[in-house]
C-alpha cells in the first residue's frame, strides 16, 4: 500500500468507529476522560489523544448517550467520570448489530480467500 494512502486510511476508519469504542468502554465501567485515553493508547490503530477524545466526550454527553459526575482526585483537582446511559446502551447494541452486518459484508470482499 502507498504510505501516503495508509497513512489516512486508519484514521478514517477510526474516525468511524471511535465513539462507539468510547461507548464500550464505558459499559465495563465508569472512567475519567485520562483513563479513556490510556485505554485507547494500549491498542494498535486506536491512539487518540486528549484533543480528539474530550470534544468527543462532550458532543456524547449533549446527545445524552452518558452521563457525568465530578469527583475529588486524590492527586489534583477533581475529575469528572463518565457512564454509559440507558440511550448510550441502546445505541451501542445498535451499532454492533450492525458493524457485525457491516463487518460481515467487508469480509465477503477482501477477506481470506477471496478471488
Amino acid at each position: 500500500m502507498v504510505a501516503a494512502k495508509k497513512d489516512r486510511l486508519i484514521p478514517q476508519m477510526r474516525r468511524g468507529t471511535l465513539e462507539y469504542c468510547v461507548l464500550a468502554l464505558l459499559r465495563r465501567e465508569e472512567r475519567y476522560g485520562f483513563d479513556i485515553v490510556k485505554e485507547l493508547e494500549q491498542v494498535e490503530g486506536m491512539v487518540t489523544g486528549e484533543g480528539t477524545l474530550y470534544p468527543l466526550l462532550a458532543r456524547l454527553r449533549r446527545d445524552g448517550l452518558v452521563v457525568t459526575t465530578w469527583r475529588e482526585s486524590p492527586t489534583g483537582p477533581p475529575r469528572r467520570y463518565y457512564k454509559l446511559s440507558a440511550a448510550g446502551t441502546r445505541a451501542l447494541d445498535e451499532f454492533v448489530v450492525e458493524w457485525g452486518r457491516f463487518r460481515d459484508a467487508v469480509d465477503r470482499f477482501v477477506g481470506e480467500g477471496s478471488a
